[in-house]
C-alpha cells in the first residue's frame, strides 16, 4: 500500500472510533509498529479533523518519558500529541466520563511558555528562560486503541493517546520552582495510587520541555508565547474508576485534584 494511502486509512480509522465511540483495532497493520515520520502524518490528519470541527491548539504534551514505558513499548525516545482548547476541563466541578474509552490519570508538572521558542540553540537555558509559570496538572490519557494495545505507532498516531487534562490553581516561576527536585503524590481518599519525582521525567522535566522544543521545531510547528506544555508523567499512570476523586501534590508546587461522575465511559 502506498504510504500516503496508509496515513488516510490509519487516520480514518481513528477518527472513526473517536465519532461513533467504539474502540478500533491498532494501526500499526496499516503504518508499522516504529515508522516514526508516518506515525506522526497520521497524527497530523486526526488533530486536523478536530481542528475542522472548531477545536483550537493551545499546546502540546509529551509523552514516554518514563524509561519503563519505553522500555516496555521498545522504544528508545519521547513522544508528543497536540492540546486542544476543548481538552482542558480545568473549570469542571465534576468530569464527565461519557466520551472516554479506557481513561487513566497522571500527575504532571505543566508549564506556560512567556517567549517563542522557534530559533536559537534551543538549549537548556533558553528554555527555562522561556517558561513563565510551573503549574501542577493531571492528565487523562486514553486510547482510541481497543484494550491500550498499543505501539509506539500506535500511539502517536493517536496524538499521543491522548483526551483532557486539568491545571491546578498555582502559578510559580522556577525562580521559586525547580521541577526535578519535586515529589508527586497521587491519593484516591486515604490510599496513595501513585507516586514519583522529577527525576522520573527524562531526568527532568525541563529536559523534556528542551526535547520538545526542538522536536517541534525540526517538524516546523514550533512551540510559541502562550501554549501549554504537558511535561511528562511523574510517577504510574492510575486507571479511572467512575465517581472518583483523585488528589495529586507536587511538592513546592501545590495540588491539583479532578473528580469524575459516576457514570460508565464509552
Amino acid at each position: 500500500m502506498p504510504p500516503a494511502d496508509a496515513v488516510l486509512l490509519a487516520a480514518r480509522r481513528l477518527v472513526d472510533a473517536r465519532r461513533d465511540g467504539v474502540p478500533c483495532p491498532p494501526v500499526r497493520d496499516l503504518i508499522g509498529s516504529s515508522d516514526v515520520a508516518t506515525a506522526y502524518a497520521v497524527q497530523e490528519q486526526v488533530v486536523a479533523d478536530l481542528r475542522s470541527r472548531g477545536a483550537r491548539v493551545v499546546g502540546r504534551k509529551i509523552g514516554l518519558t518514563s524509561p519503563a514505558v519505553q522500555a516496555q513499548l521498545g522504544v528508545d525516545r519521547p513522544d508528543f500529541g497536540v492540546l486542544l482548547d476543548d481538552m482542558d476541563v480545568s473549570g469542571l466541578d465534576v468530569v464527565p466520563l461519557s466520551g472516554l474509552f479506557q481513561p487513566k490519570v497522571e500527575a504532571e508538572i505543566a508549564f506556560v511558555l512567556g517567549s517563542d521558542l522557534a530559533e536559537g540553540p534551543l538549549d537548556d537555558a533558553q528554555v527555562r528562560a522561556a517558561v513563565e509559570v510551573a503549574i501542577p496538572a493531571l492528565e487523562i490519557v486514553d486510547s482510541r486503541v481497543a484494550g491500550w494495545d498499543i505501539t509506539f505507532g500506535d500511539t502517536v498516531a493517536d496524538n499521543g493517546s491522548s483526551a483532557l487534562y486539568v491545571l491546578g490553581a498555582s502559578r510559580l516561576g522556577l525562580d521559586a520552582f525547580t521541577p526535578v527536585e519535586a515529589q508527586m503524590t497521587m491519593h484516591v481518599g486515604d490510599e496513595l495510587v501513585s507516586s514519583g519525582n522529577g527525576a522520573a521525567c527524562l531526568g527532568d522535566p525541563l529536559v523534556a520541555l528542551a526535547w520538545l522544543a526542538r522536536t517541534a521545531l525540526d517538524v516546523g510547528d514550533p512551540l510559541r508565547a502562550g501554549q501549554v506544555v504537558l511535561s511528562g508523567a511523574l510517577g504510574p499512570m492510575v486507571a479511572v474508576s467512575p465517581g472518583t476523586t483523585y488528589d495529586a501534590h507536587i511538592s513546592g508546587l501545590g495540588a491539583v485534584r479532578v473528580t469524575f461522575s459516576e457514570e460508565e465511559w464509552t
